[in-house]
């Protein structure tokens, strides 16, 4: 139950900030409710109409969430105003609702100045009509391998939000409500934005310093400080793979010691849970990118496709130029 104790909030403005959500088809519901209700909530403990929103989207019909669960539109893709906040809310295949006539429209309003921000995976949308270029950037940790490898000239972090001028960006999930924390804070203070936290029991707030994945020792279950310097080595070399050897030199082990370690705490060999890693990136590639099958070979260090595709049915129980199919006709249905 919500308390009604209001906040004393000091503001010049004559008129509520409007923020227009596109919501792109397949949008994550949770990444736009979050983001929707921090406003709510804002408004409620102030006492004022500070925020107001409208829901946009192409065709401003109905939009699906990838749950299923359908919403009216309130706009089709009209001109808004100078000073509207434009948020974007991607989810599940953005690439398919990344549309040219979204793109065109985000293009032309970006030129006029606004505020342009993308929530979970449309960052991925933002950056295919050009708007962060030379800019930092987050998107959702799954999708960060295909991003990388098609914007090379967007500085991706692993941040759970990033405000670069006017241009914002989630990494999805929760990381909606530590952007509009943020942007209460500094819009009418620290004592709102903390009032609304307090509301949806939000009791640690993260800054855009604050990574978006658990910690290695969490994320594997164990606290080993030599397992993780290795594991994280691994992830940061997927494209030109370290041997064991030199793994377990970096963190003063042999060879030997280092394979006792990886039996004992993950049940496979270093060189099986590399591999794990390298596959693991090449299907985000495979389902996320239009990459063809040879470069995502090379991009996840494999010398020869033929070897690739006979490791990936070997963990995967398909070929790559398969796994590629299914997901096109997927996306086609």
């Amino acid at each position: 139950m919500e308390r009604r104790q209001t906040i004393d909030v000091k503001t010049e403005q004559t008129a509520p900030r409007r923020f227009v959500f596109l919501l792109l088809e397949n949008f994550t519901l949770l990444s736009f409710a979050a983001a929707v209700d921090c406003l709510r909530i804002a408004n409620l403990m102030s006492g004022k109409e500070l925020y107001t929103w409208r829901l946009a989207g192409d065709g401003g019909d109905v939009a699906t969430a990838s749950g299923g669960i359908s919403f009216k539109l309130d706009m089709d893709l009209e001109e808004l105003r100078r000073d509207d906040y434009l948020l974007v809310c991607g989810g599940k295949d953005v690439q398919e609702a990344t549309t040219k006539r979204v793109v065109s429209w985000l293009r032309r309003e970006a030129r006029r100045g606004i505020v342009v921000g993308g929530l979970c995976t449309a960052a991925y949308t933002l950056a295919r009509a050009g708007l962060l270029d030379d800019k930092r950037a987050t998107i959702h940790w799954e999708n960060q391998d295909s991003f990388t490898e098609e914007f090379p000239d967007v500085d991706l972090t692993k941040s759970v939000f990033i405000k670069d001028g006017n241009r914002w960006t989630t990494a999805g999930g929760t990381s909606s409500i530590d952007l509009m924390l943020q942007v209460i804070a500094d819009q009418y203070g620290e004592e709102l934005a903390s009032s609304v936290a307090d509301q949806q029991i939000y009791s640690s707030i993260r800054t855009d310093q604050d990574t978006q994945r658990l910690s290695i020792p969490t994320r594997i279950g164990v606290r080993h400080p030599k397992l993780s310097r290795v594991i994280q080595t691994m992830e940061q070399n997927i494209e030109e793979p370290i041997s064991p050897s030199l793994l377990a030199k970096e963190v003063g082990m042999s060879t030997r010691q280092l394979e006792r370690l990886f039996r004992r705490y993950l049940n496979r060999s270093p060189k099986r849970y590399y591999m794990e890693l390298r596959l693991q990136k090449a299907r985000n590639l495979l389902m996320q990118t239009d990459m063809s099958v040879i470069n995502v070979a090379l991009a996840c260090g494999f010398a020869s496709p033929s070897h690739f595709s006979k490791c990936y049915r070997s963990h995967y129980n398909t070929t790559p130029y398969r796994e590629r199919g299914a997901q096109a006709a997927r996306l086609s249905i």
